[in-house]
């Protein structure tokens, strides 16, 4: 156990100040390339003709227009990165402990660096379109229906391999036991990714959209190395120290935002840690926030749609907090301590 737990800690190490020392770095490439968004998003959850008083209000355009919106890029750049690194000492430096370190393996991380690494390109290309495309269809990156589609392709490509290539058909059920799918697996394989993209809104206020990704992930690197995946551990922790240097400077004043090449990036990538750690009905627990708030925009959604009202003052959940005249300093302290708790119980669970 030690030397899993120090297997663990090297690379999480590396993860983080690797991501420290490239940021000034990538910070000065966003501010000479003004990666910023050009012009102001309107709030979904209302008439796209119609700005609402209350999220103009909380709403901070000047800043938004003036602040890098790809920092997410440092979080998969940090974990690729230490990945390659420690890959390459172990082969031009072998031996026991070398060899030890390295956490890339076929049958537990190879999938998800792919995973991450071409969710976080398809997500770069969404915020680049949204910085430097001209007024038109891609002006606030790729259209609802087509980032909808490119998830749900991505679902369906994640779910056959588990399929047909890991051989994974069933999901278990804490307590109760194993519950076989069949083919079915895959389809749910496809909504659950979509679920947890559609969390992606979490990302609305420095700092808690980090915050809470460095805890969950975290929670399940706890989660992996009870189950002896020790490389997805391994590979967890990296992702949470990456996005530990990236808070560092997303704290306010952000320095830079998430964006979507983060948010797709993680969302993604988490959701394949559930499939293969067999915790997916624990994520709603693990990930509680990412999941209230994604209903929060759903609820909101649906019943301004049909029943003209809203159910929230702004969504999503943060934003009504806001409204409500929570600073955004308690908001997000708030969530990283119930992240915090809901971890806690969701690791629990994983052990029954």
């Amino acid at each position: 156990m030690i030397i899993n737990i120090i297997k663990i800690f090297i690379p999480t190490t590396i993860a983080f100040f690797l991501g420290i020392g490239m940021t000034p770095f990538l910070m000065r490439l966003f501010i000479k390339n003004r990666l910023w968004k050009r012009h102001a998003r309107i709030d979904e959850t209302i008439n796209a003709d119609k700005i609402s008083p209350t999220f103009t209000a909380i709403h901070n355009t000047k800043e938004e227009l003036a602040t890098p919106r790809v920092g997410g890029s440092i979080i998969w750049l940090a974990t690729l990165g230490t990945a390659l690194i420690i890959f390459l000492i172990s082969v031009f430096i072998p031996n026991e402990i070398t060899e030890k370190l390295n956490f890339i393996s076929r049958n537990q991380t190879l999938l998800l660096l792919f995973a991450m690494l071409i969710a976080s390109l398809v997500g770069l290309t969404d915020d680049l379109l949204t910085i430097f495309a001209k007024p038109g269809t891609f002006a606030n990156g790729f259209p609802r229906g087509y980032m909808i589609s490119i998830v749900l392709s991505i679902g369906l490509i994640g779910g056959l391999w588990f399929y047909y290539k890991l051989g994974i058909s069933s999901m278990a059920i804490p307590v109760f036991g194993i519950l076989p799918l069949g083919m079915l697996f895959i389809p749910v394989f496809m909504a659950v990714i979509f679920a947890v993209f559609s969390s992606g809104v979490i990302d609305g206020i420095d700092g808690l959209a980090g915050g809470v990704m460095a805890i969950i992930f975290g929670a399940y690197s706890t989660i992996a190395l009870l189950q002896n995946q020790i490389d997805i551990a391994v590979f967890c922790a990296v992702v949470t120290g990456a996005i530990l240097s990236f808070l560092w400077f997303n704290i306010p004043p952000a320095r830079f935002y998430m964006g979507e090449t983060g948010m797709l990036g993680l969302t993604v990538t988490l959701t394949i840690v559930a499939f293969l750690t067999d915790t997916v009905l624990l994520l709603p627990v693990v990930a509680f926030p990412l999941f209230a708030t994604a209903l929060s925009s759903a609820i909101q959604i649906f019943s301004k749609k049909y029943f003209n009202k809203k159910v929230f003052k702004v969504a999503p959940l943060h934003h009504h907090f806001e409204a409500l005249g929570w600073s955004r300093a308690k908001i997000t302290m708030r969530y990283w301590v119930i992240s915090i708790i809901f971890a806690i119980i969701g690791i629990v669970l994983s052990l029954l």
